[in-house]
């Protein structure tokens, strides 16, 4: 079932009979044999969830086909968020959202429930299911070198971090809803349709059409708090963003020529991590 958030939005944009057709997908169930099969193949999964601190996050994990291994309620994800990483430290009991990614073949699937270990990351399956190709570059990450990932936390954007940021063609988006929990999911689009005002103080993107569920913007009008993930795929270089983020309504067609829904998300960080992970190289 939608919660309030969803609904919300959905009767915002005209979509709520669209998207009533779509909500078995949020069935409370867990990893059939074949979702199982599909995330044992993947290298690469993003995590949401909230810090000691309860500052929400989202963070890569990384490994060798097999390091996410579940079936039924459980998932165990065999990789650890290194020290520096905002989500290092993350506490047991709460409930987190897992998005695997293949860029590949342009596939994904979201993982939510409850992280019951931390010692070996293990997650109450509370829903899994996956989503459409749209707007997944296709590239090959390059297989997980032997250099471990580093964090620094500069506490704000520098001019680089600003470039990087607008140069990006993909970023993943961590929201939370205060009783069904965090999510993980992908924002795509080219090479710019991550926005920055000024300095960075701001960012923001226009929402793009999608399946009409609206779980992120529907997480968002019940809890501002929204985490961003903006990898560099050239360099391994990331920006590990926490803040607070809006859904702007304005008149469709009005904007820039890829604002066609008249939803706009605008995002203002006011935690920055800065990593280099290798892991997350492609070509």
């Amino acid at each position: 079932m939608f919660h309030e958030g969803e609904l919300a939005v959905q009767d915002r944009a005209g979509v709520r009979l669209e998207a009533a057709r779509l909500s078995g997908m949020l069935a409370p169930g867990g990893l059939s044999r074949g979702a199982a099969g599909w995330l044992a193949e993947r290298t690469l999964a993003v995590v949401t969830g909230r810090d000691a601190a309860g500052r929400l996050w989202a963070s890569a994990l990384t490994g060798a086909p097999g390091f996410l291994a579940g079936l039924g309620r459980t998932l165990r994800v065999g990789a650890t968020l290194p020290a520096g990483d905002p989500l290092h430290d993350l506490p047991a009991g709460q409930r987190v959202g897992l998005i695997a990614i293949d860029f590949a073949t342009r596939r994904r699937m979201r993982v939510n429930g409850t992280l019951t270990r931390v010692d070996e990351l293990t997650i109450d399956v509370a829903e899994a299911f996956g989503n459409c190709p749209q707007y997944i570059h296709p590239r090959r990450l390059e297989a997980a070198p032997a250099a471990p990932a580093t964090f620094t936390a500069p506490g704000k954007l520098s001019p680089a971090d600003v470039a990087a940021v607008r140069g990006a063609d993909t970023f993943f988006l961590g929201t939370a809803h205060p009783v069904r929990g965090a999510d993980a999911s992908h924002r795509g689009g080219p090479p710019g349709f991550l926005r920055s005002d000024g300095d960075g103080g701001e960012l923001w993107w226009p929402d793009y059409p999608g399946n009409n569920m609206f779980n992120s913007l529907g997480n968002l009008a019940a809890d501002p708090a929204a985490a961003l993930l903006v990898p560099d795929f050239t360099t391994g270089r990331t920006l590990h963003l926490s803040g607070t983020a809006t859904v702007e309504w304005t008149e469709a067609g009005t904007g820039a020529p890829d604002e066609v829904t008249g939803r706009r998300v605008r995002f203002h960080p006011t935690a920055v991590v800065a990593g280099v992970h290798p892991a997350l190289t492609a070509r």
